[in-house]
């Protein structure tokens, strides 16, 4: 070989055998979550869904933003880190129960989805800080998920947490996760105490299995509400044009003074692919919040949903859903006002949503 072209070659072969440098793992992400919801109840307030809930298609009759996204990640070789920052209706939503305290609060975090370090080494990865909730199927994204609007079971479960999680990949197919975390959806904590999380999770070619659970104090200040909660989500593919999910859930906390509180959800969903780049999803949902603290109201919520959804574009996501839900007591903001000038409410809400979603 010429001297030369071994010259011209030097450079490359210094480049495979050297380490990758932190430029070449960073990777800018983010998007726009646009939408434009009607409700047919025209609530006097503007909003639909309940107090607390609604990070999807939360104003009636606007064309508005979810979410807008922008962040930084680097792939942890070994070490990592990802932020992710947001702006929208959903996100103000999302940290709306966040405790008040010095240095902490919902105007303090109000735009964090994520702020994370990541450590991997073999089939260990420990991650620390603020990161997505191993609970649930819904993704607070909501290009991943099957629906635009998210359902019961994921509004009332944590979207984030705040601690330490630790991943072991036993193999290809099976995984298992153990949390110590502040508490549920929360950066701050309004007690001393701590929670755990796990996660037993299955990967298969079609069916795919996770069963997560949650125990830690919710109480506040000194006083002891013992939170367990279990969550089971199971998809299977049935063939290449047709997939399933269900999920169940069952919650338990104990209440200084009173009864403990109950509440158990369960949903299905069946997605259609019709050609490559459209495809429909059905849902189904019920959700008994008995004691009403969950929800803020004693009552059984029911839900269905119809979705088509397009992806014109590789990155562009569009969606038109239908939602019906229907309640055992009056939740719903209606048209109507009292004398107060307060919304009445209604047992029921119908909504027509569509959405567009693009994201890099």
């Amino acid at each position: 070989m010429p001297l030369s072209e071994l010259i011209s070659l030097l450079p490359h072969l210094f480049l495979a055998q050297a380490e990758p440098s932190v430029l070449s793992r960073l990777q800018v992400e983010g998007g726009v979550d646009a939408y434009y919801g009607y409700d047919f109840n025209r609530p006097a307030s503007a909003t639909s869904f309940l107090p607390g809930t609604g990070t999807t298609a939360r104003r009636h009759s606007e064309a508005s933003v979810n979410l807008a996204s922008l962040g930084v990640s680097l792939a942890p070789e070994p070490v990592g880190a990802r932020v992710l920052l947001g702006f929208g209706t959903g996100m103000d939503v999302l940290h709306r129960a966040e405790p008040e305290g010095d240095a902490t609060g919902p105007e303090v975090w109000r735009y964090v989805q994520q702020a994370s370090l990541s450590f991997a080494e073999g089939p260990l990865t420990l991650e620390a800080g603020i990161f997505p909730s191993h609970i649930g199927l819904e993704s607070f994204q909501s290009q991943l998920n099957w629906t635009y609007t998210r359902s019961w079971m994921g509004e009332f479960s944590p979207y984030y947490q705040t601690g330490l999680k630790g991943t072991w990949r036993f193999d290809e197919r099976w995984s298992a996760q153990l949390h110590l975390i502040n508490g549920w959806q929360t950066i701050g904590d309004n007690n001393s105490g701590k929670a755990l999380g796990t996660q037993v999770a299955y990967a298969g070619d079609r069916l795919s299995a996770t069963v997560n659970t949650f125990v830690g104090n919710e109480g506040t200040g000194a006083a002891e509400a013992l939170r367990l909660f279990i969550d089971t989500v199971i998809t299977f593919k049935v063939s290449e044009v047709v997939s399933v999910a269900a999920t169940v859930d069952a919650g338990r906390q104990a209440r200084p003074g009173e009864t403990a509180a109950l509440w158990y959800a369960a949903g299905a969903n069946v997605r259609v692919r019709l050609a490559r780049p459209v495809a429909v999803t059905a849902r189904a949902e019920v959700y008994c919040d008995r004691d009403g603290l969950m929800s803020g109201t004693a009552q059984t919520l029911t839900e269905g949903t119809l979705t088509l959804e397009l992806k014109p574009a590789e990155r562009l996501t569009l969606k038109a859903e239908a939602r019906h839900d229907r309640s055992t007591q009056a939740v719903f903001d209606s048209h109507d006002t009292d004398a107060d000038g307060l919304p009445r409410q209604r047992p029921n809400q119908t909504l027509l949503v569509v959405g567009a979603v693009a994201y890099f």
